[in-house]
């Protein structure tokens, strides 16, 4: 088997792992991290030989952008201090107890390798996070938060990593150039952000296409990433910034075919791209095996020592850290996502998983150092990030939809009915406003204003059922069941003409392109 043919297989693995992680209940990710490792045990399976400067660029912008996809500016800026406490002060805590602890029982690990390890192994994984949790059930406010550190906790890690690289690779260091590079990356990466956001909104106003306009959503993220790398800012800061100010300024009301078009698109990369991410992790297992021979016992001892430090530190830092954000959210009315209670935070401690971000540093640690000698302890480094990979993947990816029904951390149903009725109401509301503003410059048939008027009530039940009295619900319910047979045998007659367009396809003469052209308005008439 060659490299393209295992790319192919994580890619199959990815879309097989999706319906086989909800029959069983268990994640995907989790599910392609065990694929991955058993294909890293395979004879006939190679090495993986991707460049580990490439792994971090090719595989975070579209994971990034995806799960950024699914968030907001506002949502951040409500949940600007729980994310500040688990993505930038956690992973500062974490890297350092880490440090500490490796520098110690690792014989001769240099105190700046040490925190390059506590750096890569701090920050949770989003996309594990994300996808795990969104299969769960969990509240609402809960899988805020971990998006929100998800998503930002990489930032902190990554510039923290790249500092205590260059002072192991160049032998010295010195604390303030290091906080002005943190300041001045972040600085960077969201002018970056800006910009192309910015720049890509006019763009695809321009390109007026849904086509072209998806296409250039999927350039963005890279673009974003390199830019802000080549102007040594956080990429990862640039692809968030940039991806929620798409979210937030690039989105047409009325662009319906794009918008779905869009969220199908985006959940074929999520998914593809998230599988090969996992399964690399899996197959990783070959340098491991390689880097441990001989030494297993001690090694493995060194992983679980930083893997315990990893889990128990998110622990001890959450319960003092959410009493805390309850108690301000108490005094300031703050529209702030936090755990309501001891078993939300239990449950977010839990979901700590390592990822891809951690695999990609552990591989780009440089081989050698500014006067030729090699990196120190690179092999121990990469077997020890790897074990808390795996460790913090299986053990808890594993065991947290357990976790969860053993708790009963449930979403809030109630709550969310309540607001999805708003809504309804809210979108039946402004269609009837848009109705009688319509009347004032037309003249309607009042048989046609009436049925106007019933379908603009019919927007608002149809999203939320419960959003009318039981007379009108009896009345929407008996149109349902009128236009559900209409739409039925309308369904039936469209099915019917696209099989003889289909048919004409094949025969003599025919123009392909013609067809496919009467093919797709056939298409957006079954669509609508």
């Amino acid at each position: 088997m060659d490299q393209l043919a295992l790319l192919f297989v994580l890619l199959l693995g990815a879309l097989v792992s999706v319906p086989v992680g909800d029959r069983f209940g268990l994640p995907a990710p989790v599910l392609m991290t065990l694929f991955g490792i058993v294909l890293a045990v395979a004879d006939f399976v190679p090495n993986v030989d991707v460049p580990p400067d490439l792994i971090l660029p090719l595989l975070l912008p579209p994971l990034l952008y995806a799960a950024a996809r699914r968030t907001s500016w506002r949502q951040f800026a409500a949940n600007r201090r729980p994310i500040f406490l688990l993505a930038v002060a956690l992973v500062f805590v974490t890297t350092v107890c880490v440090a500490v602890v490796a520098h110690t029982i690792v014989p001769g690990l240099p105190v700046a390798a040490a925190v390059a390890l506590g750096a890569l192994v701090a920050p949770p994984d989003p996309v594990a996070a994300t996808a795990v949790a969104g299969q769960l059930g969990l509240p609402r406010r809960l899988v805020s938060i971990l998006e929100g550190e998800g998503l930002f906790n990489d930032v902190t890690a990554i510039v923290l990593y790249h500092v205590a690289i260059a002072a192991a690779v160049s032998g010295s260091f010195t604390p303030g150039r290091a906080a002005l590079d943190l300041v001045l990356s972040a600085v960077v990466a969201v002018a970056v952000g800006l910009a192309l956001g910015w720049g890509a909104n006019r763009l695809m106003d321009l390109l007026d296409d849904p086509t072209l306009q998806i296409g250039m959503t999927l350039l963005v993220p890279y673009a974003s990433y390199v830019l802000a790398e080549e102007l040594h800012g956080s990429g990862v800061l640039a692809v968030l910034t940039t991806a929620l100010f798409l979210a937030e300024y690039a989105t047409d009301a009325d662009d319906v075919l794009t918008r779905l078009t869009g969220h199908a698109f985006w959940d074929i990369v999520d998914t593809l791209v998230t599988g090969v991410a996992f399964g690399l992790i899996g197959l990783e297992l070959h340098n491991a095996i390689r880097t441990a021979s001989g030494r297993w016992g001690e090694m493995l001892g060194w992983a679980g020592v930083v893997l315990a430090v990893v889990v128990v530190v998110r622990l001890v830092y959450l319960l003092p850290a959410t009493w805390l954000t309850k108690r301000l959210h108490a005094k300031r009315d703050y529209d702030e996502d936090i755990p309501m209670s001891l078993r939300e935070t239990v449950v977010m401690w839990w979901s700590g998983m390592r990822g891809v971000a951690s695999v990609a540093l552990a591989l780009a640690i440089p081989l050698t150092t500014d006067d030729g000698s090699a990196f120190p302890d690179r092999d121990e480094i990469v077997f020890v990030a790897f074990g808390v990979i795996m460790g913090t993947l299986v053990l808890q990816g594993l065991t947290l939809p357990w976790l969860v029904r053993r708790l009963g951390v449930q979403a809030d149903t109630e709550r969310e009915k309540e607001f999805e009725k708003s809504l309804a109401v809210r979108a039946a509301k402004a269609a009837k406003r848009r109705l009688k503003e319509i009347e004032e410059v037309e003249e309607l048939p009042e048989e046609l204003s009436e049925q106007m008027l019933r379908r603009a009530f019919d927007i608002g039940v149809r999203i939320s059922p419960d959003m009318g009295d039981e007379e009108r619900r009896e009345a929407h319910e008996n149109r349902v069941r009128r236009l559900q047979r209409v739409r039925r045998i309308q369904g039936e007659m469209l099915s019917a003409a696209r099989h003889e367009v289909l048919a004409a396809r094949s025969e003599p003469g025919a123009d392909p392109e013609i067809v496919d052209r009467v093919l797709r308005h056939l298409d957006v008439r079954s669509l609508r």
